[in-house]
């Protein structure tokens, strides 16, 4: 009886993973031992094994293993020992280590090759989710800000002043715009523009606001808690319509207008803003923009004189090059239409400004494998029914297709005959996309993008893409905060004094005689608590200051993460300061994140400044 429950559990339990892999879009794990065979039956296990096994870009060093053998051990009733620690040799970075579990560093055939310190560039590829690079089939590019690099602030300058041209001359706006300038050091990625109120947030991973300006005036501390702190019953979620995340560098055109006209509306005396609200205003700002984006005011100056606004990477070809070589499909999927891409990939493959009849050639697409325009991201990768449009390289126009219907129709190797008609498309959606790349699994398909909610959020939570996020301002990060790690030093340690006084506060107040020794010891905690907070705040603001003078470090909000970094971590499964730096690591490289804790985890890890003891302090006959 009990073999038979067993073999029914095991059953299920197996069962169940292959349907919840198959629904979710993970390849199966296929991977049994004797014992498992044993419980399900030599058939069962016969039509497993004829199950194709899938490699999968998840799968780094088999990382499930150890917790899958600890599983077995235990169910063998079999314990596991470790060598004794040798810990206090330190005649190398990584010896004792090595040989306080019981391997010879002389075993390693290339870890006398290793320097003494670990060099971190400004080009490396940071990972927040183990990925395996040669579990990826295909891997597209966003173009702006991605392949395409911009100079600021002669790149946006060109959108700026076009919107202000068509909010005063096709819109109706105050003469005044006109004399608008434009400074894209006031701003940073990842703020929050609450369109509604015309104010500008920083907010914590927890979505507590901690900084907050009206145009380009700050909020005090009293208003922006009685604007934005939860009030009962009601938490902002900062998701609703009126809330905007500036996630990508081109909306710091739309920043810099809108506060300026924020500062015109409630500053000047214009009846025309008096009749608008911070809303309606923004609204017209977006049309401007999008319009210049649209109507050549852009595409026109850049195709004169790009090199006045594209940045050329020298590590572009090579690097799509070397994926090609390798096998590995290649796409570009972007927003901009077919005219202005044309436009800045020939410019980056040639290196220079070249005559009409070379940009008609369109050298630049045979590192592709196919090149997606006007996408309409994130449409394009929530909405199914978006319709495919084919596009002549030549002129530019568009011929209607039946998308997976035609496809289908084409028989056996279907995608290739689709391709071999052209492979410049405009629109569509995801499954198109997959289709024609004749990839099912999401997790096969690495996207790079500079965009944290199109390019990142929606293609990882929606299609279970890999995520490779690109953020310029990355190198001018790093670049700081190392020159301030005796600062952050400082700052960390002083706040884990504040927590060890906090503590010893409780301990004190355990004593089940309150006399004036206690309420003394407490009240002298307090006033040190005082005397270091102050100096913590000072500390603090000089920290953040030297990233930003206004809205601080990108990546953080006070002490915590920010919101932007919150998401970065999440949804990013990589990221790197541009596209290039991918190129720079082998094809078959597995990128591996450095562990995660909780804070319990990190206290006991940190054995230098704590000790870790067992005790009820409830019941003193324990100790």
């Amino acid at each position: 009886m009990q073999s038979i429950c067993r073999m029914r559990i095991a059953s299920y339990l197996l069962m169940s993973t292959i349907l919840w892999s198959l629904v979710a879009g993970f390849p199966v794990v296929r991977s049994f031992t004797t014992r498992n065979c044993a419980l399900l039956g030599s058939s069962s296990c016969l039509r497993i094994s004829e199950t194709r096994l899938l490699s999968s870009s998840y799968q780094v060093d088999a990382d499930e293993e150890p917790e899958q053998l600890l599983a077995e051990r235990t169910a063998n009733g079999e314990g596991i020992e470790l060598g004794e620690s040798e810990s206090d040799r330190s005649d190398g970075r990584y010896s004792s280590i090595l040989e306080s579990v019981g391997i010879d560093p002389k075993e390693l055939k290339q870890f006398s090759n290793l320097s003494l310190k670990r060099t971190v560039s400004n080009n490396d590829v940071f990972c927040n989710r183990e990925l395996k690079m040669s579990g990826i089939r295909a891997i597209g590019f966003d173009m702006d800000y991605t392949l395409a690099q911009y100079k600021q602030p002669a790149f946006d300058q060109l959108a700026f002043d076009g919107s202000k041209e068509k909010l005063v001359h096709k819109l109706g706006y105050p003469e005044e715009v006109l004399d608008f300038e434009y400074d894209h050091t006031l701003w940073t990625r990842g703020l929050i523009i609450d369109t509604q109120r015309g104010n500008f947030l920083k907010i914590d991973r927890h979505k507590y606001v901690r900084v907050a300006y009206h145009g380009f005036d700050p909020i005090s501390s009293t208003t922006r808690k009685h604007l934005y702190s939860r009030a009962f019953n009601k938490v902002v979620s900062f998701s609703e319509k009126h809330f905007v995340n500036m996630d990508t560098l081109f909306q710091f055109v739309d920043a810099q207008l809108f506060a300026s006209l924020i500062d015109l509306k409630d500053k000047g005396e214009h009846e025309f803003l008096d009749f608008k609200t911070y809303e309606e205003i923004y609204g017209d700002i977006r049309e401007s923009v999008d319009l210049c984006h649209r109507d050549g005011v852009i595409k026109d100056e850049v195709a004169q004189n790009p090199e006045k606004y594209i940045i050329l990477d020298p590590g572009l070809l090579p690097m799509l090059q070397n994926y090609r070589d390798a096998g590995v499909k290649v796409f570009l999927l972007t927003n901009s239409y077919w005219e202005y891409t044309s436009e800045a990939m020939n410019y980056l493959y040639h290196g220079r400004q070249v005559d009409e009849e070379s940009k008609k050639q369109n050298a630049w697409l045979d590192y592709f494998d196919l090149a997606i325009v006007g996408s309409c991201k994130p449409q394009y990768m929530l909405d199914p029914y978006l319709n495919l449009f084919r596009v002549k390289p030549e002129d530019g126009s568009l011929l209607n297709t039946d998308g997976l219907y035609e496809i289908e129709a084409l028989g056996p190797n279907g995608a290739k005959k689709f391709l071999d008609q052209g492979k410049t498309f405009q629109g569509g959606n995801w499954k198109h996309l997959q289709a024609m790349l004749e990839i099912e699994a999401g997790e096969e398909i690495l996207y790079v993008g500079d965009h944290l909610y199109s390019d990142v959020l929606r293609s990882k939570r929606t299609l279970g893409w890999r995520s490779a996020f690109i953020m310029p301002e990355l190198e001018e990060e790093m670049r700081v905060f190392n020159d301030n790690v005796p600062l952050l030093s400082r700052i960390s340690a002083l706040r884990k004094l504040r927590d060890e006084l906090g503590e010893l506060a409780d301990t004190i107040q355990q004593d089940p005689e309150e006399d004036e020794l206690v309420k003394q010891q407490l009240s002298e905690i307090e006033e040190d608590d005082v005397v270091i907070k102050q100096k913590l705040t000072h500390l603090a603001e000089y920290w953040h200051s030297a990233f930003h003078p206004i809205w601080g470090a990108m990546f953080n909000a006070g002490y915590q993460d920010s919101r932007f970094a919150f998401y970065v971590e999440n949804y990013a499964c990589v990221y790197t300061s541009k596209a290039t730096n991918l190129g720079l690591s082998s094809t078959s490289r597995s990128f591996r994140t450095h562990g995660e804790m909780l804070p319990h985890d990190k206290l006991i890890y940190d054995q230098q400044d704590t000790t870790f003891k067992e005790h009820d302090p409830w019941n003193q006959s324990s100790e």
